[in-house]
This record gives structure tokens, C-alpha cells and sequence, in this order.
């Protein structure tokens, strides 16, 4: 496995679903790569910051501004 493979295949690896000889493949090459441990692990970290965070309310200004955006954004693609 090189690194590439591992940037491939990141996301299965933290949700745990790789088979078993990829994922020790991809943990064999862990143990020798300290810059993929390292995406390993800043991936991780930023998943669980978002994860566990509650969502933040939009001002209703916002959500207005938004909306009204979208809806521009969307009649110019029909057209």
C-alpha cells in the first residue's frame, strides 16, 4: 500500500469499514509513514470537532438572504 492508497481509502478506514487485509495493509504502511498517521489523525480530530458539535441557528436575516440567493441561483440555471 503507498500513500495514495491510503488518501483513497481514509474514510473507510476511520468508519471502520475495510475488510480485514486492507485494513491491515493500510495500518502495515501506517507504522512506516508518519505524514499518512498524520492525515490519519488531523481526519479523525476534524470529524469528531463536527460530529459532536451542536448547529448553529442562521439569524432569520440570514436564512432570508439565503433563501432569496438560492432561489436567483436557481431560476438563472433553468434558464
Amino acid at each position: 500500500m503507498n500513500c495514495d492508497s491510503v488518501i483513497r481509502e481514509i474514510s473507510n478506514y476511520i468508519d471502520g469499514d475495510l475488510e480485514l487485509v486492507m485494513k491491515q495493509e493500510l495500518e502495515r504502511h501506517l507504522e512506516h509513514c508518519g505524514e499518512c498517521r498524520m492525515v490519519i489523525d488531523q481526519t479523525r480530530l476534524t470529524v469528531q470537532v463536527f460530529c459532536d458539535e451542536e448547529p448553529i441557528e442562521l439569524p432569520q436575516d440570514v436564512k432570508s438572504r439565503l433563501h432569496e440567493a438560492l432561489k436567483r441561483q436557481t431560476s438563472q440555471k433553468g434558464n
